[in-house]
């Protein structure tokens, strides 16, 4: 689910959008005999965002929320929901007093450098360690064989004809 969660906020930052929601969801297969499990929660964050370390933390929580032992799930992924524009932010108003109250870190700065090393020496180099990195082999990966090839954004997935 942090993997999954640090890719939408890479995204995030590079449309320049906050989410306000994130959906978290798993099922298991269809196709396998026995009993089924199909779940899915809305996490409300407390102030829009597009840090990775708030939205990974944000899935995280939603996945111990529903989570049930003995099933084995076969999909899981989370959905941005209520984008807004970074521009566009609105504020809460502090009605809570003052030693009760949880000053956010601004962690835009280290984003914004996270995406830069990311950009220069590839997907994946700054991450959040919960995203299932074990030195340097990967225990885990997406699964993208069947991905739906891109011909509207990349030239490499454009037919070729040939007469």
């Amino acid at each position: 689910m942090s993997e999954f969660a640090g890719r939408a906020a890479e995204k995030l930052r590079k449309q320049n959008c906050l989410a306000t929601e994130l959906l978290v969801f798993m099922h298991t297969s269809p196709y396998r005999p026995g009993a089924q499990c199909s779940r899915s929660v809305v996490v409300p964050l407390r102030r829009p965002t597009d840090d990775t370390l708030a939205l990974a933390n944000a899935a995280a929580d939603g996945m111990r929320y529903m989570y049930v032992p003995g099933f084995r799930f076969i999909k899981a992924g989370v959905i941005l929901v209520d984008l807004q524009p970074a521009s566009l932010l609105q504020r809460e108003l502090d009605l809570e007093p003052e030693e009760t109250l949880e000053v956010p870190r601004d962690r835009s700065r280290l984003m914004v450098a996270m995406d830069a090393i990311n950009g220069r020496y590839g997907k994946g180099t700054v991450h959040p360690a919960a995203t299932g990195k074990a030195g340097p082999q990967r225990v885990w990966g997406m699964k993208q064989e069947r991905r739906t090839p891109q011909y509207t954004t990349r030239l490499e997935d454009v037919p070729m004809v040939r007469a």
